[in-house]
């Protein structure tokens, strides 16, 4: 391990593992620490670290930070990466060394700026992604970029599988970052475009809640596919309660019914709901009050003739 840089990887949670066991099979690894997370999660992160001889921290909340400092001043890394670390690292803790700290953004910098890039790029229907490499300063991910690595999105992608395609790319995006830091005679430091810049803030309601009046089919679809599985799905009324569609697809066919309305029952699996632009979508698995359930499971219990969604 004498002849690599040695890394501090802050992380979050099981998003950076992949990273982690890469970046310790290759011998770059030094530290790990985790901001807040399961006990479950920080007792198996520290069990691994001990087993392969990798310092561990936990830092449980903001106050913990203060004590980074005094740590990394122990440890004296060469590099410190991030990757969905929880927590705004302070200036006086940056203080340990320009340069030094580099954050990996799950979202293109400066356009997904924010805490959740994944829901947004997948509401927002975009057909590339990216994780930035930046290095980082007092503000959420504002530092200068190092570089964009471009990742498709491809159709009926949803918020868990597109989270484990870049958890996985991550790993080798941050093996690459270390050897450059090894190798390279000059890293790159580009200042973000604040005209491109947009942060995004954590979801609420209003943001996943279906809008059947205004959202056309493709909307809801990637709207439901970018709240399942962190949020079950995306927001509805049914009946007039709570209730969340979980997976749906875009059914090409006009109707003349009010947007939310259902149209057909499809082979008792799948219900054809009106959509504002005149088309459909049809939902196979929906939650309740009473829980998750298909189709099928509902169709015997209710006459669907006349209902809708709002």
């Amino acid at each position: 391990m004498e002849n690599n840089i040695k890394i501090v990887l802050l992380c979050g949670g099981r998003f950076a593992f992949p990273a982690i066991q890469l970046l310790a099979f290759e011998k770059f690894l030094y530290a790990v620490a985790i901001g807040k997370g399961s006990n479950t999660i920080v007792d198996a992160l520290e069990n691994e670290c001990a087993n392969n001889q990798i310092k561990f921290n936990h830092f449980p909340n903001k106050d913990s930070i203060k004590e980074m400092k005094s740590w990394l001043n122990d440890i004296q890394p060469d590099y410190i990466f991030s990757i969905s670390f929880p927590f705004l690292i302070p200036e006086e803790v940056l203080a340990f060394g320009t340069e030094k700290f580099i954050n990996f953004h799950p979202g293109p910098l400066p356009q997904y700026r924010g805490v959740m890039p994944i829901f947004e790029v997948l509401k927002n229907q975009e057909k590339k992604t990216a994780i930035c490499a930046h290095f980082m300063n007092a503000n959420f991910d504002e530092g200068n970029i190092i570089f964009n690595d471009p990742i498709n999105i491809h159709e009926r992608e949803t918020y868990g599988s597109l989270t484990v395609k870049l958890s996985k790319r991550m790993a080798q995006i941050a093996l690459n970052m270390a050897n450059m830091l090894q190798y390279a005679h000059s890293i790159p430091s580009i200042a973000q475009e604040e005209d491109l810049a947009y942060y995004y803030e954590k979801p609420t309601l209003s943001d996943t809640y279906i809008n059947w009046k205004r959202m056309d089919a493709s909307e809801i679809v990637s709207l439901i596919n970018a709240c399942n599985p962190w949020n079950t799905g995306a927001d509805t009324t049914f009946l007039g309660q709570p209730a969340k569609i979980i997976d749906a697809k875009i059914i090409n066919q006009t109707h003349n019914q009010l947007p939310g309305t259902i149209i057909e029952i499809f082979n008792e699996t799948e219900i054809h709901i009106a959509t504002a632009d005149n088309k459909q979508i049809g939902v196979s698995i929906i939650q309740t009050e009473e829980g998750i359930q298909t189709i099928k499971q509902l169709f015997t219990k209710l006459n669907f003739k006349g209902l809708a969604f709002n």
